[in-house]
């Protein structure tokens, strides 16, 4: 018992600046995280069965990040990502129902069924996709910005991508006229280590955090893994951006446990190494250790946090699997938007 107890101060002293958040914020990234890992696990059992179709690209081991970000941003700033989004939906207060309906191609989806993975969208929410295209969300979120500046609205744009699609033009096309205009945005590289199967070490010369230094852009790279870093750099990045001074780049030093997506076997790493991470480095034990150890919350506390989590998970599952399928008559629907005149 007292090793155990030792290895837990450990874990929780590896979350840096943690006096600076109250336990009751820590209890609520640690559900958030949970939320997003245990219903990616059902999404990718759901995948399995063949209850959905098409790609499907897991969030396990990142959960920190979105977590993090969305827990400082506000309701009238606008979210895009890219197709790895299942995990960004519910930060952004997607109902888990609807989500998991979407994954499943059914009508009580967020696009009723019609976008699946990668392609789910809340104008509710401020969500604006999952984008298939790697790099596409980028010129689109610069877009986003440019609506918070013209309309004068006090929000912004934060804009999601990955190590891989770092590496595409568009995205440095969108640095130059964001930071040309001083649009609001906060360009967020969640950095994995691959890129799809090829290690970003053998992809992408530099640090991805200064690629922006060329535009003006100042950037920065936050431990992904830790909840609490990713919330003191977000609220820097925030303060920046709404001071008026334009974009900003947040690099996310985190790291997946599957493969790219449900397809991908992950033969270009060893288990020993996503142990590792595993073992030492994950964003969920980290908070959860914390919890129990410094926290003032007890194992039973948990184990009640994590029995109504995965009841959430299971009555989406459950709540997809009862939704009808689109009626033949939604491919014709939100196909042109006529405003009125």
């Amino acid at each position: 018992m007292g090793k155990q107890n030792s290895s837990k101060k450990a874990t929780a002293q590896a979350l840096k600046g943690s006096n600076n958040v109250t336990a009751e914020e820590m209890l609520e990234f640690y559900k958030t995280m949970l939320l997003i890992r245990r219903f990616e696990e059902k999404a990718g059992q759901l995948y399995g069965m063949g209850l959905i179709g098409g790609f499907c690209h897991l969030y396990i081991g990142q959960e920190a990040v979105v977590t993090g970000i969305q827990s400082v941003l506000e309701d009238k700033d606008t979210v895009i990502t890219t197709y790895r989004d299942h995990g960004h939906m519910l930060a952004c207060n997607m109902d888990p129902k609807g989500v998991m309906a979407e994954l499943t191609g059914r009508a009580g989806g967020y696009s009723n069924g019609k976008g699946g993975s990668m392609h789910m969208f809340s104008r509710e929410n401020n969500f604006f996709g999952g984008h298939g295209i790697v790099g596409a969300n980028a010129p689109i979120g610069g877009g986003l910005a440019f609506a918070h500046k013209y309309r004068e609205d006090g929000g912004l744009t934060t804009c999601y991508f990955g190590d891989g699609a770092a590496n595409q033009g568009q995205v440095y096309e969108t640095y130059n006229m964001a930071s040309l205009w001083k649009l609001p945005i906060i360009f967020v590289i969640e950095n994995n280590k691959y890129a799809m199967g090829t290690s970003q070490q053998r992809a992408a010369a530099g640090e991805l955090f200064e690629r922006g230094a060329a535009y003006g852009i100042p950037g920065e790279k936050v431990d992904g893994m830790d909840v609490v870093e990713v919330v003191k750099a977000t609220q820097r990045a925030v303060e920046y951006v709404r001071g008026g001074n334009g974009p900003m780049i947040l690099e996310m030093d985190t790291y997946r446990y599957r493969g790219h997506s449900m397809s991908d076997p992950a033969k270009y790493r060893t288990k020993e190494e996503v142990n590792q991470v595993k073992d030492e480095n994950d964003c969920i034990v980290k908070v959860k250790s914390w919890l129990l150890s410094d926290g003032g919350y007890s194992d039973d506390d948990i184990k009640v946090i994590d029995k109504e989590i995965k009841a959430v998970v299971n009555e989406s599952a459950e709540f997809a699997q009862q939704s009808p399928e689109p009626d033949i008559s939604e491919l014709w629907t939100d196909i042109l938007l006529e405003e009125d005149k």
